[in-house]
């Protein structure tokens, strides 16, 4: 890339006309067949989901970002797009749902359709036109004219019957709606993303589906025009960085208006703890599980975390490790600990470490999965029941039906190193499990969560822990990363103050 180029972000956003319509399959089918092109390609999500930036991960063999800006905003996911696709040859945004379903189907507001137009991409439609011919240009002209300002730039048609279908609707879509169709896919019942819930992400780490994603970029490449998409994806202008966007990440929300903080890098060498230099000698250690049972981390966490101070130290409860020693706060994110139970209850070291954490002042944040595991026990979906830490009197029970979906605000209902009370974060939920309290009277929430069918009181917050089944998203509010770092640097200097 020349230095005339160095703000062009060569980018496509592959949309579908609703869910199931083939966004996922064209998604890594294009990320493999670039990659084995020699390109180097970032991979984006739309929205608040984990497992499809893991299955981007895997193809293209770097993080994945989330884009969402509901929960944080449009200036922080213009930030996030700049950062991360600087370097890269091409980016690719998976989209979520269907391009203009979001949050408010009064409105753009958490879709795809928003995104596209907050980071000025252009959008290539995946349209299934089983059983249709001349119909599939409507469905088409139908998502042009809703919004006008989108640049919906071509079209994949998915699941053709025959390369004589393929022509039909190619002919259709392009004399009625003026864009190109780019590719097609056969129908292909063989080629379907597994169930998401079922441990996708211990699943690619054993390589079982890397002939999925194989299988896709070959069907992909067999159909589409490359070059034609590369074109397509240099059209889009260029972008420029604002310095400092990241501070512009609160919603005006009353009860955060007076806790804003500035990060105006997310990789400073040195780090600012209540405007105070602090050496890397005294940083105070977040641990952090990581591995095929707690997987689930919006990369923006971690880094706010650094750009908060913290100094991460990754650690995996699966290969038998322990809390890590001399570390100052720990996160426990999601994943799948019911698929590793039976591991997770015999690492007894881990167990008895967390419940020497939950005994001390030391912060504990812990989130769906890590909240799982903070209970007394685990029973899986064939019945088989594990004790796990013990911190939280309640059991979780796993189900077969999903327990909860959907966009969370996160009001803090008490206390906590992480949020002052009545403090706001912005997050996520998605589980297929119940957590049960002995005594729900006597429980101390974390949060007042709201959702779509309405208040909530949900997760656990006591002494130094908070934990809960709401992916809370740091960028939706800065502050409480520094709030979560400085008291853990004060943990730290207290335990060398006793030393």
């Amino acid at each position: 890339m020349t230095i005339a180029d160095r703000n062009a972000r060569p980018r496509l956003i592959i949309a579908g006309t609703g869910s199931g319509a083939g966004k996922t399959t064209v998604t890594l089918g294009l990320m493999r067949a670039l990659a084995q092109r020699g390109l180097s390609v970032q991979g984006f999500k739309c929205g608040p989901d984990y497992i499809d930036p893991t299955y981007h991960t895997a193809v293209t063999g770097r993080p994945s970002r989330n884009l969402d800006a509901w929960m944080t905003s449009p200036e922080y996911v213009r930030d996030t797009f700049e950062k991360a696709s600087a370097g890269h040859d091409i980016s690719i945004i998976e989209g979520v749902m269907g391009l203009y379903d979001g949050k408010d189907p009064l409105s753009n507001t958490g879709s795809t359709a928003e995104i596209a137009l907050v980071t000025q991409t252009p959008v290539i439609l995946v349209v299934d036109v089983r059983s249709m011919a001349r119909s599939a240009a409507a469905i088409v002209l139908g998502f042009q004219h809703l919004e006008p300002e989108l640049n919906i730039a071509g079209v994949i048609v998915n699941r053709c019957g025959s390369a004589g279908h393929y022509t039909i609707v190619k002919k259709a879509i392009e004399q009625m709606c003026c864009i190109p169709v780019v590719g097609w896919l056969q129908r292909d019942e063989d080629m379907s993303i597994p169930e998401r819930h079922l441990g996708l992400v211990p699943a690619i780490e054993r390589g079982e589906l890397e002939p999925l994603f194989q299988r896709a970029a070959d069907v992909l490449m067999e159909g589409t025009d490359l070059d034609l998409l590369l074109e397509l994806a240099a059209s889009a202008p260029p972008l420029q960085q604002e310095k400092g966007s990241l501070a512009a990440t609160t919603h005006g929300d009353s009860a955060n208006a007076e806790s804003g903080s500035n990060y105006d890098s997310q990789f400073d060498s040195v780090i600012h703890v209540n405007n105070r230099h602090v050496s890397y000698a005294v940083q105070p250690v977040i641990a952090v599980a990581r591995d095929a049972a707690f997987n689930f981390y919006y990369p923006d966490n971690l880094e706010l975390l650094e750009a908060a101070g913290a100094r991460l130290q990754y650690f995996s409860p699966l290969a038998g490790e322990g809390i890590p020693m001399d570390v100052d706060g720990i996160y426990l994110g999601g994943g799948f600990p019911e698929e590793f139970a039976a591991e997770i209850a015999g690492n007894q070291g881990f167990l008895e470490g967390l419940r020497q954490v939950a005994q001390s002042n030391m912060p504990l944040f812990a989130e769906c999965g890590g909240y799982m595991l903070l209970g007394e026990m685990l029973t899986d979906r064939e019945g088989v029941t594990f004790n796990m830490a013990g911190i939280i009197p309640a059991q979780v029970q796993m189900q077969k039906k999903r327990a909860a979906l959907g966009y969370r605000e996160a009001s803090s209902v008490q206390e906590s190193f992480l949020l002052k009370k009545g403090e706001v974060l912005r997050g996520h939920e998605f589980h297929y499990s119940t957590m049960t309290y002995r005594d729900e009277a006597t429980i101390p929430y974390a949060y007042e969560t709201k959702g779509l069918r309405g208040l909530k009181q949900e997760g656990y917050a006591a002494g130094n822990i908070v934990a809960g089944y709401t992916h809370v998203h740091l960028g939706s509010y800065p502050a409480a990363a520094q709030r979560w770092v400085e008291h853990c640097l004060a943990y730290r200097q207290e335990r060398y103050m006793q030393r």
